[in-house]
């Protein structure tokens, strides 16, 4: 026979089943093994103990209980679970948690506020680290794109300048598998390779979606004299990822006035025929 004794803990949602399988005094002694060390860790929680410290929370528990608030701690804590990819609100959640065992009360602005902080700026500095470019074919996408637009109209705009003389767009479109895959991702490979030999300077290559079974990218440049050339050259090097159905193209499309427009016309390039 197979008796169950259930020992409650401190914390009266959580149990502890032990079995007595020899039916003697063996199964009694382990439940009180149990609430020995359930008193052992209650007593090191009212001590300011680490036993009921969130992980990570070592630090914090021992600056609270020396009657500090723990910024530096808590900042500390902040940055180190933001980069080992912890939440915010796992980071605060265990906050609360050691700041109520070790002084039985709600974590203080003050506290919140530099763990926050150093949590952001540590998320922050990892995505400013991230590249905005497909690490596969090196191309941005449509989003980095509308940036640089941005930026450049409002660098032209403060010149004095009209960027409808100073810059151009350079599209590239070229067939790829249909529905995508592995054949569609090599074609843009492929293409990308091509448009760096010939713009291998600051000029942003982007790629979007296109029209069907077709690799598209879009190129900003600079107007300068050479372009015409660049773009004849360009064309050479892509016209033999063409078909006679589907032939490679390349040409260039002027900017509009403002960039209220050029977004738009982002939009446009990756749709038209």
């Amino acid at each position: 026979m197979t008796r169950v004794i259930r020992v409650m803990l401190a914390d009266p949602r959580r149990a502890v089943q032990r079995e007595d399988l020899t039916m003697g005094s063996f199964g009694a002694r382990a439940a009180m093994r149990v609430r020995k060390r359930d008193a052992r860790a209650s007593a090191g929680v009212a001590r300011g103990g680490r036993h009921q410290l969130a992980e990570r929370f070592e630090g914090v528990g021992e600056a609270l209980s020396r009657g500090g608030e723990g910024l530096v701690a808590c900042a500390v804590v902040g940055r180190r679970m933001a980069r080992e990819g912890v939440d915010l609100g796992e980071a605060l959640e265990g906050l609360r948690t050691t700041t109520v065992h070790v002084t039985g009360r709600e974590p203080s602005y003050d506290a919140v506020r530099a763990l926050g902080t150093a949590w952001a700026e540590e998320a922050l500095g990892y995505v400013h680290q991230l590249s905005c470019e497909d690490a596969l074919t090196g191309l941005a996408g449509p989003a980095h794109l509308r940036s640089r637009l941005t930026e450049v109209y409002r660098g032209a705009e403060q010149r004095g300048e009209a960027v409808s003389e100073t810059h151009a767009i350079v599209v590239v479109s070229v067939p790829a598998a249909a529905g995508g895959g592995l054949s569609g991702s090599l074609a843009v490979v492929r293409l990308a390779e091509r448009i760096r030999l010939i713009f291998a300077g600051e000029e942003t290559l982007c790629q979007v979606p296109g029209r069907g079974a077709e690799a598209r990218a879009l190129v900003l440049v600079r107007r300068t004299p050479d372009l015409g050339r660049s773009v004849t050259n360009l064309h050479g090097l892509v016209e033999v990822l063409g078909t006679a159905a589907a032939p490679a193209r390349v040409w260039i499309e002027g900017l509009p006035a403002s960039v209220q427009s050029a977004v738009p016309l982002l939009d446009e390039l990756a749709r038209r025929a």
